[in-house]
């Protein structure tokens, strides 16, 4: 989830309004996250309809995704609209590394001191491989994943393993669609309805891991069941090479509407992976159209109200540290709601809990950030 979370990339890609904004969406989409969090932790799921609203504040993952394809595929098909060389494979992968891994590191390594000493329940990722697994993001492969290797304070990281896996096909991903299926000519056409057709990856994945006990019970997190998300961000790149515009007012209310949608039953029960087949490629779907309909007025050039508050200088800065707000702030929600709150989990306010988490995480956020992102070179 950090393609989106590369301020420096999406800076330098462009100017003025629509950066900032591509940098502010960031910030909703974090601040989505938490919230959803905090509804968890205090018992909110399951209040009804009421309950799944608050469950499908995850959307923020989505945003993620999506804004991930949107940004990572755009030098490949700067390339294929230009007809300018391809892209550096490895400097993108270093590029990738430089940017997440620092920051990600400390996080789980702070997290294993900090529960090595405060017990919080079930912990069952706190050995040496369960840290090992943690810190090379391959906690999601395994046959155990419940009960394998997930940790305290990190169980939000999957998302970002399956971002990590999208880091990994995408170059090749890209040489299929623009020199295997486009040979290399610039034909958006073509390249959209390849994108289509490989959007039914994810409700053929999803369809596969409802019916057979040959995969590992974590394959339902695997990247497959998301790539539709990814996807959805490609298709706004292309969409924005083709020079498409898009209206604020014309979209918003649609993705509203869909989010209103997806929060009833038939996109399934307040978890990750609903346990039904048809609600599961149901939420898959809607998830990728409700995060593409937010991102597109400011992937495609809307200069609207919507977009200037995104790139507003809060948005702006919350935006820089979306990643590691993401990061932290499961460990320090545990940290409001045992030492500031003095609450038992699944009790409490939720709005209570999102705000002093907020307060705690903001500061520990900036600080990574600060003494772990990416700086500039002049080369």
């Amino acid at each position: 989830m950090t393609a989106g979370l590369d301020r420096g990339s999406v800076a330098r890609a462009a100017g003025g309004t629509r950066v900032a904004s591509l940098t502010g969406i960031r910030a909703v989409a974090a601040l989505l996250v938490v919230a959803t969090h905090a509804a968890y932790a205090t018992g909110k799921y399951t209040h009804g309809y009421v309950g799944l609203l608050y469950s499908r504040l995850e959307i923020g993952v989505p945003i993620f995704f999506v804004l991930s394809g949107f940004l990572l595929f755009r030098p490949w098909v700067r390339a294929a609209a230009t007809g300018g060389p391809d892209p550096s494979v490895r400097r993108y992968a270093w590029h990738r590394v430089r940017r997440i891994m620092p920051a990600y590191a400390v996080t789980v390594l702070a997290a294993f001191a900090l529960y090595h000493f405060h017990e919080a329940g079930p912990n069952p990722g706190h050995t040496w491989i369960g840290l090992l697994r943690n810190l090379t993001l391959t906690q999601l492969y395994t046959d155990n994943y419940d009960y394998g290797y997930l940790h305290q304070g990190l169980t939000q990281m999957w998302s970002l393993a399956v971002e990590v896996s999208f880091y990994v096909v995408l170059p090749a991903l890209s040489y299929f669609l623009l020199v295997s299926v486009g040979r290399r000519v610039w034909r958006p056409g073509l390249l959209l309805t390849s994108i289509a057709v490989l959007g039914l990856i994810s409700p053929a994945w999803l369809l596969l891991v409802h019916n057979t006990d040959l995969l590992p019970n974590g394959a339902r997190l695997w990247l497959p069941t998301y790539l539709l998300w990814f996807l959805a961000g490609m298709v706004l790149t292309v969409l924005q090479a083709m020079g498409v515009r898009c209206n604020a007012f014309v979209v918003l209310p649609i993705a509203v509407f869909s989010f209103f949608i997806a929060a009833t039953p038939i996109a399934g029960e307040p978890t990750t992976s609903p346990t039904g087949l048809a609600q599961a490629i149901v939420k898959t779907v809607f998830y990728a159209a409700i995060a593409a309909l937010l991102l597109a007025p400011a992937a495609l050039g809307d200069d609207g109200w919507y977009t200037r508050f995104l790139g507003s200088r809060p948005m702006v800065w919350l935006g820089e540290i979306s990643y590691e707000i993401f990061l932290v702030h499961l460990v320090l929600m545990e940290i409001a709601m045992t030492f500031v709150l003095h609450k038992q989990v699944y009790t409490g306010s939720m709005t209570g809990l999102f705000v002093v988490t907020m307060a705690l995480t903001i500061p520990v956020a900036w600080l990574l950030h600060r003494f772990t992102r990416v700086r500039p070179t002049t080369r």
